[in-house]
Parts: C-alpha cells; structure tokens; sequence
C-alpha cells in the first residue's frame, strides 16, 4: 500500500527529470526553431498560390509545430509538479499557456482570422529565449504609464498651437489650418519635420511673426517632448535590466532546506566545534585582561549541548 508521504516526493522526483529536459540546451533549441518554423508558415500562408498548392502540408507542418508547443508546455508543467505556484506566477509561463490553450478551443479553431492571430502571438515567445528581447519587452510595459502622460501633455501643446494656427492661418492658408482638425493633421505631421520648410516658406508670406509660432512648435514639440519620451523608455529600460539582474541571481541561488528537515550531521559537528572555539577564545581574553581580587575563578568552557545548537539555529 502507498503512502501519503511517496506523492511529494514523487511530484519531486518527477519535477526534477522534468526541469533536467527543459533545461537542457537542445530542448530550447528545438522550441525556439519550431517558433520561427511557425512564423515562416505564417509568411508563406500570405501567398495564394503556394498555399493552395501545398495546403496539406502546410497544416501537417502547422500540426507539427503545436505538437511540439504542446509537449513543451507538458514539460514545463512538470517542472514545477513539486512548486505548481511557481510557475503561475511567471507572467511568461501564463501567456505561453494562454496561446496554446486558445488553439484547443473549438471558438477560436472555427475562426481563420483569429486563429493566425494567436499563431502570430507565438513569435512573441522568442522573447524567452533571448535574454535582451525580453528587456526590451518589459521595458516598453513599464514605460506605458509615462507614455500615457507624454501622450497627454503631447495633444495639449498640439491642440494649443492648431488653435492658436487657426486663429492666425485660417484666412490666408484654408487648406492647412480652415479649421481645428486640419490644423492638428498639419502640425502633426510638422512634429516630424515632415515638410517643414514649406510651411515656413507659406507662413512668411502671410506675416513674418509666423516664424517665432513655427520655432516655438518645432522646438517644443520636435525636441523637448520627444526627448522626454527617450528619458522615459531609457529609465524604464535600466528598471528592466534591474529587474533581470534580480531575477538571475534568485535562480542562481541554492533553494533553502525545508522547515523542520534535519541539518546534516557533517554540518552540525562543524557548528559545535566552531562554537566551543568561540566559548574558549573568550574565556582566555578574560583571563589575559586580568580578574579583580577576590573574583572566583574562570570555570572550564563549557560543553555545547543540543539545546544551544537549537538556540544559534
């Protein structure tokens, strides 16, 4: 009759062999070629004639491709059997599981459009596999929260300027600035420099002032806020890399022993000898600064029992 003590160390023993496979430099291998095979079958879907032609094997290599997802998804499952929580709370692993889960679903199979999509979604796990693509993905998430404020600050000024554009341009260019939608079309597409010396050449037609509303924009809007949107992915890039760093090193070190497990007995003998040398070098440094008369004795170190071993650990 099992006991209920073999399934934990089954699970253990079972996420071991798996974690030794997907670890392995041959399983990433094959995953990350089965990744850019599935990102080729999506480009050569896109010809008609080659995938009316050779519409069998295309989905044979399609099938091939989520088998191996599949497997590898299993794998990674088992990996974790002894620490299921682990792996649920690695955004990667829920987004892997998410796009191949949705392949099962009979939804989401029935519809083409939908389904290369999710297919589409699976390049994005080559992010796994390369350790600065994956910084540069968590960096551009950590950056939307500033971007979205930029992305504020940037229609405030270029509604300010188009209406500002308006009032002074209205009359004289009708084509760019008759009205507030076609004044911001013109300064956004100014906020490129896209066509800015023609604009330029137009407004000192009407009035030299133009020139200080088209530096002013130019400047504010081509220079200040683009640099401000550089400052915000670079600061949410070293935060990226931070996080990576912690990352590594928490996997690189040894897993602690389990509450209650006992200490090696190698270990424990070297802890008692170490502090029995402590308890004797401080008993000769009272020694060698002297006792005051009248003052007993020292007494012999003592010996260290199992309850100071509790007591340190």
């Amino acid at each position: 009759m099992t006991s209920a003590g073999n399934a934990p160390a089954g699970r253990a023993v079972l996420a071991a062999r798996c974690r030794a496979l997907t670890e392995a430099p041959l399983f990433g291998l094959t995953v990350f070629a089965a990744i850019l095979a599935n990102a080729a079958l999506l480009g050569v879907e896109t010809y008609s004639g080659l995938a009316a032609e050779y519409q069998q094997a295309l989905q044979a290599a399609e099938r091939a491709c989520l088998t191996v997802f599949t497997v590898e998804m299993l794998l990674r499952l088992g990996a974790h059997a002894d620490r299921p929580a682990r792996f649920f709370r690695d955004p990667w692993n829920l987004f892997d599981l998410a796009v191949l889960a949705s392949a099962f679903l009979p939804l989401v199979r029935e519809n083409t459009t939908v389904l290369r999509l999710l297919r589409l979604a699976r390049v994005l796990r080559t992010a796994r596999f390369l350790p600065q693509l994956r910084v540069l993905l968590v960096a551009v998430g950590r950056s939307l929260p500033g971007t979205v404020s930029f992305l504020f600050v940037g229609a405030l000024v270029l509604y300010v300027y188009a209406m500002v554009g308006w009032v002074c341009f209205a009359d004289s260019d009708p084509g760019h600035y008759g009205s507030i939608g076609r004044a911001l079309l013109t300064l956004f597409l100014l906020m490129t420099l896209d066509g800015l010396g023609e604009a330029v050449h137009a407004g000192l037609e009407i009035s030299r002032l133009s020139i200080l509303f088209y530096a002013s924009y130019v400047l504010l809007a081509s220079f200040v806020l683009v640099n401000v949107l550089i400052g915000v992915v670079l600061n949410s890039l070293d935060e990226a890399r931070a996080m990576e760093a912690g990352e590594d090193g928490a996997a690189s070190l040894p897993l602690a022993a389990a509450p209650g497990a006992p200490e090696p007995v190698e270990h424990a003998e070297e802890l008692r000898e170490r502090i029995a040398a402590v308890r004797l070098a401080l008993a000769e440094l009272e020694a060698g600064l002297g006792r005051p008369a009248g003052a007993p004795a020292l007494a012999a170190p003592p010996q260290v029992t199992a309850s100071d071993m509790d007591t340190v650990a």
